[in-house]
């Protein structure tokens, strides 16, 4: 089973930028797909991004599109979540998680393994 390492999180002001990272180990990197998730206080825990192994499907929620981007390394074994603009909504604890499918998804239900997350705090 793959294990996940967050991390890139902190305290930012409104429109500004992170880039989190999502380290990898334990198993094959190229046979997983992974997500980005997060969860504000009080919500549930919602998809922003996912990454297929090969790195030709990219999908993302409609409220980061055009703001935040997911990329891939595979050499490093390490998935980034680069956000910009960010919006005081957008404070959560962010996970990223593994998918042992082709397809990757962004429902919480259909992840394999989690890493222990990471928080993003954005002021206004």
């Amino acid at each position: 089973e793959v294990q996940l390492v967050e991390s890139g999180g902190g305290l930012v002001q409104a429109g500004g930028s992170l880039r989190l990272s999502c380290a990898a180990s334990g198993s094959t990197f190229d046979d997983y797909t992974i997500g980005w998730f997060r969860q504000a206080p009080g919500k549930e825990r919602e998809g922003v991004s996912c990454i297929s192994s090969s790195s030709r499907t990219l999908y993302y929620a409609n409220s980061v599109k055009g703001r935040f981007t997911i990329s891939s390394d595979n050499a490093k074994n390490t998935v980034y979540l680069q956000m910009n603009s960010l919006k005081p909504e957008n404070t959560a604890v962010y996970y990223c998680a593994a998918r042992r499918r082709r397809l990757c998804s962004l429902y919480y239900y259909d992840m394999d393994s989690w890493g222990k997350g990471t928080l993003v705090t954005v002021s206004s």
